[in-house]
Formats: structure tokens, C-alpha cells, sequence
């Protein structure tokens, strides 16, 4: 059996960027060099996903303007994947829509019902420029969508309406993190 190295064993950790920060909504420019730059961007946004026990991050929330995003995330079926994706493209967001809780590392603390759909589809790259599709059901879909999101300059409190917005409205303006 080989062993291979735990994505992240050897990343930085960097600091989250956090809401209200225009780095978040701001669209991410293309990677157009897959070097040695760019597998240690993945292996620190590993490193950073994993400190602060998430499931998913992408470069905008450590504040590079790059579209990369990393996961490792359970389906509805307890299925883990694990994985990064390099100029992604959202191809597909269909099926059923849910209403189900969604957080953010880049609102520490908080969630809020956002609709989502149970099935996505993602083309991109790998950190070598290999083509790579990723298909996404349940949790995972979810978490699929909302990293496209952040890459395209959106975070899930945008996509939140009516009560739940307003609720999640008061609750960031309390939240410690804030300035």
C-alpha cells in the first residue's frame, strides 16, 4: 500500500478573510501559470481549510485574486471527497432545490437557510493542467456551488432573503469579528 501525504501536512496557514472585506466580491482572475506557485497556494488553502475545520475554500478567502478552490466534504451518503479544482466552471446546478443550513469560514460562527440545488457539476483544472470534472450530489453540491460562488465574487449571505437575511444581517453586525 503506498502512502501518500495528507493534502495540507506541509501548507502555511493563512489568515481568513472575512466579511466586508472587497476581496469577497470581487470576481477571481484565471490561473494562467501551473507551477510550483500554485501547488503551494493549494497545499495552504489545505492547510487553512483543515485549522479552521471547514469543508471547502477558496483563494479569495485568504485573499489571492486566483480561481482556486479546495474541499473535502461529505455527500448525504457519509461519501467523502477530497480535492482541489483550478479555474473552475460551475456546467451544471440542477435537481431539486433545498433550503438547508450554509456557513462560511468567511463569517465565523454564523449560518442561515440558503436555497441550493442537490446536484452540481464542475469542470476545471488540477494544479499540473490536467482536466478534471467534478460531480457533486447532496452536501456536496452544495458545497460546490457556494465555492464557484466566492471565485465569481458572491458569498451565500448575498443568496440569503427576507427574514433570514435580516437575521443574519444582526447577527454579523454583532459578531465578534467584526470592526
Amino acid at each position: 500500500m503506498r502512502h501518500r501525504s495528507i493534502p495540507g501536512a506541509h501548507g502555511r496557514v493563512r489568515p481568513l478573510t472575512l466579511l466586508g472585506d472587497t476581496g469577497l466580491h470581487t470576481p477571481c482572475r484565471d490561473v494562467t501559470d501551473f507551477g510550483p506557485e500554485l501547488a503551494g497556494l493549494v497545499t495552504d488553502l489545505f492547510a487553512t481549510m483543515y485549522a479552521n475545520e471547514g469543508v471547502g475554500l477558496a483563494a479569495n478567502q485568504i485573499g489571492v485574486d486566483q480561481r482556486v478552490f479546495v474541499y473535502d466534504c461529505p455527500d448525504d451518503d457519509e461519501v467523502r471527497h477530497l480535492g482541489h479544482v483550478v479555474n473552475p466552471r460551475l456546467v451544471a446546478a440542477d435537481g431539486l432545490e433545498f433550503l438547508g443550513p450554509e456557513g462560511c469560514l468567511s463569517l465565523p460562527g454564523l449560518e442561515a437557510g440558503t436555497v441550493r440545488y442537490d446536484h452540481a457539476v464542475v469542470e476545471g483544472f488540477t494544479m499540473t493542467g490536467e482536466p478534471v470534472t467534478v460531480h457533486g450530489t447532496g452536501f456536496f453540491a452544495r458545497c460546490l456551488q457556494h465555492e464557484c460562488d466566492h471565485l465569481d465574487g458572491t458569498v451565500y449571505a448575498d443568496r440569503v432573503t427576507g427574514r433570514r437575511r435580516r437575521k443574519l444581517d444582526r447577527q454579523v453586525r454583532r459578531a465578534p469579528w467584526r470592526s
